[in-house]
C-alpha cells in the first residue's frame, strides 16, 4: 500500500486524540470515527459511549490502549506522533503484563530475591504472591482456610516491598503482627496502630491498622508505604465512605496492592467494581462503562452483574483475580453439612414487637413519597422486623441448641441483636455461654474464645459479622447454629468457614433456624440470588447462574411480605 493510499484511509476512517492525565483527571482518548468504523468499535468494545457529537471517549489505560492499538491496525486513523508513541507504549505494557500473568499461572517462578519466608509456602500461596509482584495488584479470593494471609505477606519478599501496611478488621491487627508476620518473616519489625491520633510509630517494616482508623492515618501512610494489604477487602465494597477514600489515597501511591477475601461480593456484583477499581484503577473502566458492559441497575445504588462467571474469567485473564478452591490445590476438606431447621416463633411476641411495621411497609411501597423518606422508613422497618423475628424465635432456637448439646460438646451460635443474645444467655445459662460480638473489646473476645476452646464454656455466641479472620475454632467445635440471618450469604459462608479449616477430619455441621414469619421468608428467598453473584465469579466451575430479576429489592420484598401477612391476619 502506498503512503498516499494509507493517508487517505486514515483520513477516511477518523481521528484519534490523546487527552493527557491531569490532577483530578486520569486522561483518555477521543475518537472521532467514521460511522462504519464507530459501529464496529461499539461491537468490539461494549463499554464505550458515544457523545451526541459522535465522539467516542475512552479511558487511558493499558488494556484500553491494547484494544485501541488493535483497532487502529484494522481501521487506521489520523493520530499525532506523540500520542501514537504513548498508545504503543501503553499497549506494550499491557502485553507484557499479560505475558507475565500467563507464565505465572503456568507455573513459572518469579525471581524476587530479597528475603525468604520462615516456612515453605504452598505452591498456590507462592503463585498468588508472584502474581502481585509481577503485576503490582491482585485480588486473592482463595477459599476460606487456604492461607490467604500468608500469601499476602509473601509479597514482602520483593526487594522494594517495604515498608508495608496491613489494613484489617478491628479485632485482627494483633493477630497479623504477633501471629502471621512472626510466622512468615520474624526478622521484620511490626507495629500495631492503636489510636486514631497520628503519631510516629518509629522505624518499622510492617504496620497493622484497622479500617476504622484508616481515614485518620491516610495522610501519613500515603506515599510512605510501598505495599498495602487489604485483609477482608469486602469492607471496602462501598465507594462512598471515608475509609474507601482513604484506602484509595494509600493504594494509589503504593507499588503493590493486595486484596484478600474469599467473599469479595457480599451482596451484588457491582461491589466487585469498587474493590477492583481500588486495587487497579480503571481496570474495569469507569463506573458507567462497567454498568454498560457488565451490570444491571437494580435501583437504589445497587448493581447486579449480568454474567458473574464471564466477569470472573475476564478478571483472571487480566491477572486481577486469583481464586482457588481446596479441590483445585489438592488439599480437600470434608464438605460442610448445611441444613435448615424450622423453628416456631411466638406469634404474639412477634406482633407486639413488630409494632408499626405495616404502616412503615405501606410508606416504603408508596412511590409518591420522597425517596429519602422511603429509604429512612425502609431502614426502620428492616430493623424492627429482623429484631422482632429474632426475639420471637429465640426461645425455640435456644431449645434446639440445648438438644444439640446432648450429642456434641460445643456449638457456635450466630446472631445479630443484643436483645436476642440476652434470651439465649438466659436460656442456655447451664452451658456457660460467652459472647464474641461487636460490643466486646479484642481482649474480651480472646478470653471468650479461650474459655470456649478450654471447655469452660460450651456455647460461643457470635455476632454474624464479628468473626471474619478468626482462626482456631475448628480445633474444638464442628457444629454451628444460625439463630438469625444476615442479608448477605457471604457472611454465612465466612461463619461456616471458621469451622472448616486445616486440621479437621469430621464434616462441620451448620443449622439455619428459620421461622415461617417475619423477615425470615423473604430473606431466605433473596440469599440464593445474591449467592450467585459471588460464587460463579470466583469459581468458573460453579453452576451457571440465572440472571437476577431487574429491580429486585430486598426491602420491597420484605414490605410486601409484611402487608400480605397483615392482610391474612385481619382476614382470619
Amino acid at each position: 500500500m502506498t503512503t498516499e493510499v494509507a493517508a487517505l484511509r486514515r483520513h477516511a476512517n477518523g481521528t484519534v486524540r490523546h487527552i493527557p492525565a491531569t490532577t483530578g483527571h486520569r486522561g483518555g482518548w477521543l475518537v472521532d470515527a467514521a460511522p462504519h468504523v464507530a459501529v464496529r468499535m461499539k461491537r468490539c468494545l461494549p463499554r464505550i459511549q458515544q457523545s451526541r457529537s459522535g465522539t467516542i471517549t475512552l479511558l487511558d489505560t493499558p488494556e484500553m490502549a491494547a484494544d485501541l492499538d488493535w483497532l487502529l491496525s484494522r481501521w487506521p486513523m489520523r493520530i499525532d506522533p506523540a500520542a501514537e508513541e504513548h498508545l504503543r507504549a501503553q499497549a506494550e505494557r499491557h502485553r507484557g503484563t499479560q505475558d507475565a500473568v500467563l507464565q505465572i499461572l503456568a507455573g513459572r517462578r518469579m525471581n524476587t530475591g530479597a528475603r525468604t519466608p520462615a516456612r515453605e509456602p504452598y505452591p498456590e500461596q507462592r503463585q498468588a504472591a508472584d502474581l502481585v509482584i509481577a503485576t503490582g495488584r491482585a485480588l486473592i479470593g482463595d477459599e476460606v482456610g487456604l492461607g490467604k494471609s500468608f500469601a499476602g505477606l509473601l509479597v514482602l519478599s520483593a526487594a522494594d516491598a517495604l515498608p508495608a501496611v496491613v489494613v484489617t478488621l478491628t479485632h485482627l491487627p494483633r493477630q497479623w503482627i504477633v501471629k502471621e508476620l512472626a510466622a512468615a518473616f520474624p526478622e521484620l519489625r511490626g507495629h500495631i496502630i492503636t489510636t486514631g491520633t497520628v503519631y510516629d510509630p518509629g522505624d518499622v517494616d510492617v504496620l497493622a491498622i484497622s479500617y476504622s482508623k484508616l481515614a485518620a492515618w491516610a495522610d501519613y501512610l500515603a506515599g510512605t508505604v510501598k505495599t498495602v494489604i487489604f485483609d477482608e477487602i469486602q469492607e471496602l465494597r462501598h465507594h462512598n465512605t471515608a475509609k474507601y477514600t482513604a484506602a484509595g489515597r494509600i493504594a494509589d501511591s503504593a507499588t503493590y496492592r493486595v486484596g484478600l477475601s474469599a467473599t469479595p461480593v457480599f451482596n451484588w456484583g457491582g461491589e466487585a467494581y469498587n474493590i477492583l477499581d481500588l486495587l487497579a484503577p480503571d481496570s474495569l473502566g469507569s463506573r458507567e462503562e462497567f454498568l454498560r458492559e457488565w451490570g444491571t441497575d437494580l435501583g437504589g445504588g445497587k448493581v447486579a452483574t449480568r454474567d458473574p462467571k464471564a466477569l470472573g474469567e475476564h478478571l483472571r485473564g487480566e491477572g486481577l483475580l486469583i481464586a482457588r478452591t481446596r479441590a483445585d490445590v489438592g488439599r480437600p476438606l470434608p464438605q460442610p453439612i448445611l441444613a435448615e431447621q424450622n423453628v416456631d416463633g411466638d406469634p404474639e411476641v412477634y406482633r407486639r414487637l413488630a409494632g408499626d411495621a405495616a404502616a412503615l411497609a405501606r410508606f416504603v411501597l408508596d412511590k409518591t413519597m420522597p425517596s429519602k423518606d422511603r429509604w429512612q422508613a425502609a431502614g426502620q422497618m428492616d430493623l424492627a422486623l429482623r429484631q422482632a423475628t429474632g426475639i420471637a424465635k429465640a426461645p425455640a432456637v435456644a431449645a434446639f441448641c440445648e438438644l444439640l448439646l446432648h450429642t456434641t460438646e460445643r456449638i457456635v451460635l450466630w446472631g445479630w441483636h443484643r436483645a436476642v443474645y440476652q434470651v439465649w444467655l438466659d436460656a442456655l445459662a447451664d452451658y456457660h455461654p460467652v459472647l464474641y460480638t461487636g460490643s466486646e473489646t479484642p481482649a474480651r473476645k480472646q478470653k471468650s474464645v479461650e474459655a470456649f476452646l478450654d471447655g469452660d464454656a460450651r456455647v460461643l455466641i457470635m455476632s454474624l459479622r464479628s468473626g471474619a479472620g478468626l482462626d482456631g475454632l475448628q480445633m474444638g467445635c464442628d457444629t454451628g447454629v444460625f439463630g438469625e440471618l444476615d442479608w448477605s450469604p457471604q457472611v454465612h459462608l465466612q461463619c461456616v468457614g471458621r469451622l472448616r479449616r486445616d486440621g479437621i477430619t469430621d464434616q462441620p455441621k451448620a443449622y439455619f433456624c428459620l421461622s415461617d414469619q417475619g423477615s425470615d421468608p423473604p430473606m431466605r428467598d433473596l440469599l440464593d440470588v445474591k449467592r450467585m453473584q459471588n460464587d460463579p465469579m470466583l469459581h468458573p466451575r460453579a453452576a451457571t447462574v440465572e440472571p437476577a430479576a431487574s429491580g429486585l429489592n430486598h426491602i420491597r420484598a420484605l414490605a410486601e411480605s409484611v402487608l400480605a401477612r397483615t392482610t391474612t391476619s385481619k382476614a382470619s
